[in-house]
Parts: C-alpha cells; sequence; structure tokens
C-alpha cells in the first residue's frame, strides 16, 4: 500500500514544526548562564567521586560519553538556529531592499543563492564604486574648501589678513 505524498508532507512539516520548537527551547536554555552553572556542578560532581570509583575506566567513560552525545546533538540544534536565524535575517533584508526604490533595481534581493564567486565579483564591485564615489566626493569637497578660502582671503575675512590671503592664492 503506498503512502499518499499529501500525507508524507504533513508528517514532515509536524516533525519540522516539532523540531524548531524543540530546537528554539533547547537552544533557549543553553545559552543561559545558568545552564553554564549547571554543567559546572554536573563535572564536579562526577570529578568528586572519582575517588569512590577509584578514577576507574567506566567513572572516565561515564562523562566521556555523556559530553560526546550533547555535543553530537548540540552541533544540529545550533546549526538549526543559525539556518532559522540567517533565513529570517536574509527575509528581512530582501524586504528592505523591495521596499527602497532605487536599491539597484532588486539585484541583491536573493543574492545568498549566488555562488561563492558570483559572491565574490558583486563585492568587487560594490567596493570599486564605493571607492570612486569617495574620489569623487573627494574631489568635490577639496576643490568647493579652495574656492571658500581664496574667497575669504580676497574679502579679508581670514585670521591674518593679507598673509592668509597670499597663502590662499598660493
Amino acid at each position: 500500500m503506498a503512502v499518499a505524498p499529501e500525507r508524507c508532507a504533513r508528517v514532515m512539516t509536524g516533525m519540522n514544526r516539532l523540531f524548531t520548537s524543540i530546537a528554539s527551547v533547547i537552544s533557549t536554555y543553553a545559552g543561559k548562564a545558568i545552564t553554564f552553572v549547571g554543567a559546572i556542578l554536573i563535572i564536579l560532581v562526577w570529578a568528586v567521586t572519582g575517588p569512590m570509583f577509584h578514577f576507574s575506566d567506566t567513572w572516565q567513560l561515564v562523562v566521556n560519553t555523556g559530553t560526546t552525545i550533547i555535543t553530537f546533538l548540540m552541533v544540529f540544534l545550533i546549526q538549526n538556529s543559525q539556518n532559522r536565524d540567517s533565513a529570517a535575517l536574509q527575509a528581512k533584508l530582501d524586504e528592505l531592499l523591495r521596499a527602497v526604490g532605487n536599491a539597484r533595481e532588486g539585484k541583491f534581493i536573493g543574492v545568498e543563492h549566488l555562488t561563492d564567486e558570483e559572491i565574490e565579483e558583486l563585492r568587487s564591485e560594490l567596493e570599486q564604486l564605493c571607492e570612486s564615489k569617495e574620489q569623487a566626493k573627494s574631489k568635490s569637497s577639496g576643490s568647493r574648501s579652495t574656492k571658500k578660502r581664496a574667497a575669504k582671503a580676497k574679502r579679508g575675512t581670514t585670521h591674518g589678513g593679507a598673509a592668509a590671503a597670499a597663502a590662499a592664492a598660493a
């Protein structure tokens, strides 16, 4: 008997929601100070019980197995949280880019789907554009400030009078 694709999709959606809610709760608590204190207490209890178990291989295996299992599971939970956070942030940025009228005609919406090489090309293009704008801006502001100083010197409004006028003319 074949399972209907809709049923599989519902089951997968339910599993994803359950995993997301569990991952959210665990990652929230894992990042709190009390959780760190709890982990330290567990390690202290383990260390204190060492003499009772004569520091046996089994005693060492308990902490090694426990930490390995917790680390293994936390990798998946942390990755899930990172993926959700990145996707949410990307959606927010896409909405901002969509809402801004002249945001390079939507060129950046969906940029996270490009290859590394394509992203690097886009980044280089933006750096060059930024550098050329900065150069143009510094040229125009530099010539404006020189003109202002010369005009002030002609009027004699700068400190130092004739010496300033001569310096500005030079």
